[in-house]
């Protein structure tokens, strides 16, 4: 019956606006702000192909914007519950599968006579199927061990958001960088001083995003648990 489905349902069932609906329980700024989380993900993928050297450390160039992207899906649980935050990491995996799918179609395809630019094009996106599964493997772990110990440190510990944010950043950037590194550089190269580096600048990007957190405001009843849209 349709007078008693949900409300978004009923807008389906009855040739209502939809997308209305679910912009009014979202919100703009949070429509924004997963938009961005994607698209920090995939870009981060694209680019991690170059390594920067800061100082003695040497880091992929993504790292940047990757890190922002632990912090970017705090905001989410914060303002929609864990079970939403945790609905946006799937699709963002999803997102990601296909990106590197299509970049392998795109590389196996014949290129046109007149490029000459297919080596450096394939060099560039063309990551080694090992690196890849490390890259999906690690944002997979230790996204959704974030949402949980940011979750967690809410309901059970309470105190200041930048706290929170600071605690399940600090653990889910090391799983991430530990899980990485070791998946696709393990008996390739010294991997201890790699990921000694890289959690270093990924907890200073971590610090330096602190105040992003107060973006959005605190979600209402049902945030923590993440009643469905």
């Amino acid at each position: 019956m349709v007078s008693q489905a949900r409300p978004e349902l009923k807008a389906v069932l009855s040739g209502g606006r939809l997308s209305a609906s679910i912009r009014k329980r979202l919100g703009g700024r949070m429509i924004l702000i997963i938009a961005l989380y994607v698209a920090c993900e995939l870009i981060a993928n694209v680019t991690a192909s170059k390594p920067v050297a800061l100082g003695p450390v040497t880091v992929p160039s993504a790292v940047f914007i990757y890190t922002l992207t632990f912090t970017l899906i705090d905001l989410i649980n914060e303002r929609l519950g864990r079970k939403r935050a945790r609905r946006v990491i799937y699709s963002t995996l999803a997102a990601n599968v296909l990106l590197a799918a299509y970049c392998r179609l795109a590389i196996a395809l014949p290129a046109a006579p007149f490029y000459s630019d297919d080596g450096a094009f394939a060099s560039v996106l063309g990551s080694t199927p090992r690196i890849v599964a490390a890259s999906l493997v690690a944002y997979l772990l230790s996204s959704l061990i974030d949402t949980h110990i940011f979750s967690w440190w809410r309901e059970k510990v309470g105190g200041p958001r930048w706290l929170r944010v600071l605690a399940s950043n600090s653990v889910s950037t090391a799983l991430d960088t530990v899980v990485f590194i070791g998946v696709a550089f393990a008996g390739v190269m010294p991997v201890v001083g790699l990921m000694e580096g890289q959690y270093a600048v990924k907890m200073a990007i971590t610090i330096l995003s602190l105040p992003l957190i107060y973006a959005v405001r605190k979600g209402g009843q049902g945030a923590a648990g993440g009643a469905d849209i």
